[in-house]
């Protein structure tokens, strides 16, 4: 069996980011796409909302920017935000060009369909056609105009999809999956001088065999890390797994205290992470008490439509304050052909429990759903080790600030990845190949008899998080996290250091850094900016900074 791989470019990630990074290389670039699943079984894959993107002639890219930077929370780099809106258009366009079928104008009699539509000329995947088609475009929290393009209510089933399709169908595109990515290998590794990357050891999930992957460039897509909370929208792979391995390699990181939590999620025992898109009150959804009156008008004058932050703090308030489990949001006073043109899948998702969207209210919480900090890149993705490229949600471009706007995440992956492959090519001919370097070293260790120490860590770790370090914060919270996540990280320390890695394993690893870094980030802040809110500093200070950790002189592990 194999055991040591060889490319150009090796891609740590399959979703929006990382597939795009891959698919703008040029064909005679020999890359490995690592996916901890199968191929589409990233975040992207479970993306409902949309990409914001100005697209309609009444809308503007200095809208966009401003809704976005009022998001932000005054934590935005505007530079960043101008570069990510400059280029919405080109990379829309571009997902047509890959398959990707965004939901057209209808002939419903609605008049926001009317108004909501954009006359849009696109190059197909046929480059001798020309195609124009009118897109219907939706609005969603912060945003100003409609500007989000979507497939109905299943955008990123769609983007992942045809980027997966693409992927295939290239020859210089070699996809490896059940793999989960240990560490990453650098010069400082191997003992050699410099500060460049240079590949990573990675588990066979399949096999439980790890595996060596040597390459001239590295790129970290392995989304976010919102698994470190007890509810969370996201899939089980959202271990934060690209942040905690970039920082061990000594990466920077910024901003974690700020993970945006998702206001609606399906309130159901057996609906596991089921989203309920912003879409719905974008499309007049109704958040609702349980007695069935409005409440959202008492927190914000944009009642439904105001930012997640808020609204997520709306939600919980209302919950602990009436002791409740959920709130409801209601989207039935709207026609029910409606409901289910444009939210199918919600539709179908809440019919199999019992649940008419058309006739009844949904039962929703809060959860953990993005998350804004992560490893602090430029504009081409670069990285503080050289050739180790970071793009999608485990980066920090300075895009979000302190809260991310709907439907600006997508947008991101796709700008990010493209710009990070175009700088790759850049560079690609004065990079030389990789070192080498030496196979994975099993030979003291053994297989754990004591998995229930990993279930167990597992869970508490994630409980009090939710409960220390959730949407409503305050001093003690966070130093009882810290106290526990300082108790919590030898026995892990001790558990990684004699048994033989398993992606359990791994997981909790990297869970255990990034809890650590998003409590001392928290610490830090003394302040309520965006998604950071605590009792004991409700007022915003009059600058805002970003919260950068650094390896090297931080009193966390770096393991």
């Amino acid at each position: 069996m194999q055991s040591s791989f060889q490319h150009d470019v090796l891609i740590i990630g399959s979703g929006a980011a990382g597939l795009s990074v891959a698919l703008n290389l040029e064909k005679h670039v020999k890359v490995a796409v690592i996916s901890k699943g199968s191929l589409p079984s990233g975040s992207t894959l479970y993306a409902q909302g949309g990409i914001a993107a100005v697209l309609d002639n009444t809308d503007t890219v200095e809208s966009h920017i401003q809704d976005t930077l009022v998001a932000g929370a005054g934590l935005c780099h505007e530079d960043a935000v101008k570069f990510t809106v400059e280029n919405g258009k080109e990379s829309i366009e571009w997902l047509i060009s890959q398959g990707v079928g965004f939901t057209e104008e209808g002939t419903s009699n609605d008049p926001d369909l009317k108004q909501s539509s954009t006359q849009h000329q696109t190059n197909t995947r046929d480059p001798k056609t020309t195609d124009t088609r009118r897109y219907h475009l939706t609005k969603e929290g912060g945003h100003s105009h409609r500007r989000i393009i979507h497939a109905a209510d299943a955008t990123g089933h769609a983007v992942s999809s045809s980027l997966c399709d693409r992927v295939i169908e290239a020859e210089n595109i070699e996809v490896f999956e059940s793999r989960v990515a240990i560490d990453l290998i650098t010069h400082k590794k191997l003992f050699l001088p410099g500060n460049r990357c240079v590949g990573a050891y990675v588990l066979n999930d399949k096999t439980s065999h790890v595996e060596l992957f040597r390459a001239r460039f590295v790129v970290i897509a392995t989304g976010g890390a919102s698994k470190a909370y007890l509810y969370t929208s996201n899939p089980d792979g959202a271990s934060g797994d690209g942040i905690a391995m970039a920082w061990r390699s000594g990466c920077r990181v910024a901003n974690m205290e700020f993970n945006q939590f998702h206001p609606t999620c399906l309130y159901h025992p057996q609906a596991k992470s089921f989203l309920v898109t912003e879409a719905v009150r974008g499309e007049g959804g109704r958040l609702l008490l349980p007695d069935g009156q409005r409440f959202m008008h008492r927190f914000d004058k944009r009642e439904e439509l105001a930012p997640r932050d808020i609204v997520a703090r709306a939600i919980d308030h209302e919950m602990k304050r009436l002791g409740a489990d959920n709130l409801f949001l209601d989207i039935s006073h709207k026609p029910a052909e409606f409901v289910k043109k444009h939210f199918p899948t919600i539709y179908d998702r809440c019919l199999e429990f019992g649940i008419d969207i058309t006739q009844q209210p949904i039962p929703v919480v809060p959860a953990a759903h993005y998350t804004c900090g992560g490893v602090i890149t430029d504009k081409r993705g670069r990285s503080d080790v050289n050739q180790l490229y970071v793009v999608g949600e485990a980066g920090f471009t300075g895009l979000h600030g302190a809260n991310r706007m709907a439907s600006n995440s997508l947008l991101e992956c796709l700008v990010y990845g493209r710009s990070a492959a175009q700088d790759i090519m850049k560079k690609f001919d004065e990079i030389p190949a990789p070192p080498e370097a030496p196979l994975w070293d099993e030979s003291q260790v053994t297989d754990s008899d004591e998995d229930v120490v990993l279930s167990h860590n597992w869970d508490e770790l994630r409980r009090f998080m939710w409960d220390y370090v959730g949407i409503v914060r305050t001093n003690k919270r966070l130093q009882r996290a810290k106290h526990r996540i300082d108790v919590l990280h030898q026995e892990i320390v001790d558990f990684y250091s004699n048994y033989k890695v398993t992606n359990d394993l791994l997981e909790l690893r990297n869970l255990m850094t990034i809890a650590d870094l998003i409590i001392c980030s928290a610490i830090q802040r003394k302040e309520s900016r965006g998604l950071h809110y605590t009792l004991d500093y409700p007022e915003q200070l009059p600058v805002a900074r970003d919260t950068i950790l650094t390896p090297t002189n931080f009193s966390a592990r770096d393991w």
